[in-house]
C-alpha cells in the first residue's frame, strides 16, 4: 500500500525509517518531510494544516493509509476532514478525531477529564483574562512552588514553575496578556508534584490497546536542566525507575481509566496518546495528555520496536489490537538532540551541515534541516537526533554524544549529558 506520514521533524523522521522497512509499504510519502525523509520516500511539500492539498494528494497517490505525526493537524480536526469527505472516508488515518486530540488540544479539557474519571494528577484551577484578579487572588494563596500552564498549543513551551508569588502573578499577565497567542487565553495554575517525569505511550483503537516502550525526555536547554525549556534536548528508553510495578501501578490507574473514560464520553479515538507522567515516591501522577508520539521521544521508542508498525498501525484500524503482539527490544536507545544556536530563543538556518555520513554506532533522524542542492541545511532550533541503540545505557549514551559530536554545522549545540542522571 501507498502511505503518507504528515509532518516534518524528527518523529516523522523515525516513523518514515520504520515505515520503509514494512513489506507492507510499496510507496512511502512523506508531507513535507525534511532534509533526511527523502531517503525513506518521497517528500512533496505541502502544509500539514492544508487539508485540500493533502486530500488532492492521498487521491493522486492512491494513498491508502495516513499517519499524522504532529498535534496541530489533528486539534485543527484533520481526521474530521477525512471522514467528511466521500471521496477520501475510506482511507484510515492514524491520529484521532478533533474531540479526541482536545487531550491535548486543551489542557483545561485535559484537566476536567482527568477529574471526571478519577485519574491521579495535580489539583489545579483556569482563568481567563476576565478573571485575571481572581487568578492573581488565588496565586497569593498558593503553595509554592507553582506551575502555570497555557491551555492551548504552545509547542511544547507553555509551562512555566515559578518559586515565588510575585513572580508567578507577573507570569499569569503575560500569559493572560497575549504571551502564547490564542494559546494562552485560559490558563491552568496547578500543584507543583516533587518527582522525576517520563513518558509513556500507547496506540489505541478506541477499545483496545498496545503499551508501547516508555520513554524519559530532557526540555531543559542547559546542562543539569538548567535554562528555559525547549521541544526536548534528548530521551531515552527504557528507564531503571519505571520498573514492572510501577508500569502496572500505571495501566491500572491512567491507562486503563484514560481509554473507559473516552469510551464513556462517546469519543471514538484511533491513535496515539501519551502520558505525561511523574514518579511521587512510588505512585505514579498524570501531568498531561498528549494526542500523539512526543519527539524527541519517538526517536527513542521506535527503534526498539521490533514488530512490523505498519502491521501495528493495521492493526488498530481493524480494531484488533487486543490480538497484536508487540516485539520490544531489550535494548536500550538513546537519543541526543543537536539544536542551532540561540535555540529555543532567536536562532539561524540555513547553515551547512557536515559529517552525517560519519556516524559510526547511531541513526540521525532529521529534525529541522532541508535539502539545497543537495546540500544539507539547518532549518528549525532542533536539527537533527542522534540514536544509539545499545546493550545498557552508558554505552548508548557514550555512543550517541559521541556521533553527535561527528556532526558539524556553525553554532551548534547539544547537551552531553543526556541520560546520566539514570546511571
Amino acid at each position: 500500500m501507498n502511505i503518507l506520514i504528515l509532518g516534518s521533524g524528527g518523529r516523522e523522521s523515525a516513523f518514515a525509517w520504520k515505515i520503509s522497512q514494512s513489506s507492507h509499504c510499496d510507496k512511502l510519502i512523506i508531507a513535507p518531510g525534511n532534509g533526511g525523509t527523502g531517503k525513506y520516500g518521497t517528500n512533496i511539500c505541502i502544509g500539514i494544516n492544508d487539508f485540500d492539498a493533502v486530500r488532492k494528494l492521498v487521491i493522486a497517490e492512491n494513498i491508502g493509509l495516513v499517519v499524522v505525526g504532529p498535534e496541530e493537524p489533528l486539534v485543527n480536526g484533520i481526521h474530521d476532514f477525512f471522514l467528511a469527505d466521500k471521496s477520501i472516508a475510506h482511507i484510515p488515518v492514524i491520529g484521532p478525531k478533533k474531540e479526541g486530540a482536545m487531550l491535548e488540544g486543551s489542557k483545561d479539557f485535559s484537566k476536567q477529564f482527568m477529574e471526571r474519571h478519577g485519574i491521579p494528577a495535580a489539583a489545579s484551577k483556569s482563568f481567563t483574562a476576565k478573571e485575571l484578579q481572581e487568578g492573581l487572588a488565588y496565586l497569593s494563596a498558593h503553595a509554592l512552588p507553582i506551575v502555570l500552564k497555557a491551555d492551548g498549543l504552545a509547542a511544547g513551551k507553555g509551562v512555566v514553575i515559578c518559586s515565588d508569588v510575585a513572580s508567578a502573578q507577573e507570569e499569569l499577565k503575560l500569559m493572560l496578556g497575549g504571551k502564547f497567542g490564542a494559546a494562552g487565553a485560559t490558563v491552568v495554575v496547578e500543584e507543583f508534584l516533587d518527582g522525576i517525569e517520563l513518558s509513556v505511550f500507547i496506540l489505541t483503537d478506541g477499545a483496545h490497546y498496545v503499551v508501547l516502550p516508555e520513554a524519559k525526555d530532557y526540555k531543559k536547554i542547559g546542562l543539569a536542566d538548567t535554562g528555559p525549556n525547549t521541544g526536548g534536548m534528548g530521551s531515552v528508553s527504557p528507564i531503571s525507575f519505571a520498573d514492572d510495578v510501577f508500569l502496572a501501578k500505571v495501566e491500572e490507574r491512567i491507562i486503563k481509566p484514560t481509554i473507559n473514560g473516552l469510551k464513556k464520553e462517546g469519543i471514538d479515538y484511533t491513535g496515539f496518546i501519551f502520558f505525561g507522567l511523574i514518579k511521587v515516591g512510588e505512585e505514579p501522577f498524570l501531568i498531561e495528555y498528549n494526542a500523539r508520539m512526543g519527539d524527541p521521544e519517538t526517536e527513542s521508542v521506535i527503534p526498539r520496536i521490533e514488530s512490523d508498525l505498519v502491521e501495528l498501525f493495521l492493526s488498530a484500524v481493524n480494531k484488533d489490537l487486543n490480538n497484536f503482539k508487540l516485539k520490544v527490544s531489550e535494548k536500550t536507545a538513546a537519543t541526543i538532540m543537536i539544536v542551532a544556536g540561540g535555540y529555543p530563543g532567536a536562532y539561524e538556518k540555513g547553515k551547512v551541515i557536515s559529517g552525517i555520513e560519519n556516524l559510526r554506532q547511531s541513526y540521525a533522524f532529521h529534525a529541522g534541516t532541508l535539502l539545497d542542492n543537495e546540500v544539507v541545511k539547518s532549518n528549525g532550533g532542533r536539527v537533527i537526533a542522534i540514536t544509539s541503540l545499545q546493550d545498557d545505557l552508558f554505552f548508548a549514551l557514550q555512543a550517541a554524544t559521541a556521533d553527535a559530536g561527528r556532526i558539524y554545522f556553525d553554532g551548534k549545540f547539544f547537551r552531553e549529558d543526556i541520560g546520566f542522571d539514570l546511571i
